[in-house]
C-alpha cells in the first residue's frame, strides 16, 4: 500500500490533518492475497501521549486491488468509530509540544469477511480485524513537530 500525497515515513501534507481539508490522503494497493475475502483499513497513531490512538476504521472493502481518493470509500465500506467517538476520518491531529508522530495507514487481508458496524467500538474492531487478518500491509507518514 502506498499513498501518492506521501512518501514511506516522510510528512503528510497539512491539508489531510485537522489543519487542513481533515480528508484521508489518497491510498493505492495492489497484490491482494489470493485467500483475502474482505479488507480492512487501520489508520493510527502510536506515538499519542495517552496511548495508541486510532483515527479511521473501515472493514468491508472488496478484496481487490483498489484506491480511495478523496475519502470516497467502496460502496459495501463500513466506517467504525475511532478513538475519538465518531464514525469517521479523524486527520493528524498531534497536542502541541508531542514532538513528530507517526501515523500508520495499515491495510488487512482478512480471511473472513468483517461484521464491523458503524457503532462497533475501537477495541472491538481492531481485535476482530487482527483476529481475521491473513496479511498486511503498512504506509506510514509524519506528522507534527
Amino acid at each position: 500500500m502506498n499513498s501518492s500525497a506521501f512518501a514511506q515515513d516522510a510528512p503528510i501534507p497539512a491539508e489531510y490533518s485537522c489543519n487542513g481539508r481533515n480528508v484521508p490522503p489518497p491510498l493505492r494497493w495492489h497484490n491482494v492475497p489470493s485467500g483475502a475475502e474482505s479488507l480492512a483499513l487501520v489508520v493510527d497513531d502510536p506515538d499519542a501521549p495517552a496511548g495508541l490512538y486510532v483515527h479511521w476504521v473501515v472493514s468491508g472493502i472488496p478484496p481487490i486491488s483498489g484506491e480511495i481518493v478523496d475519502g470516497v470509500l467502496p460502496p459495501t465500506a463500513v466506517v467504525s468509530l475511532n478513538s475519538g467517538g465518531k464514525a469517521d476520518y479523524l486527520g493528524p491531529c498531534p497536542p502541541a509540544g508531542t514532538g513528530v508522530h507517526h501515523y500508520r495507514f495499515q491495510l488487512y487481508a482478512l480471511g473472513t469477511p468483517s461484521a464491523l458496524a458503524p457503532t462497533t467500538p475501537v477495541p472491538e474492531s481492531t481485535t476482530t480485524i487482527a483476529a481475521r487478518s491473513v496479511a498486511v500491509a503498512t504506509a506510514v507518514g509524519v506528522f507534527g513537530g
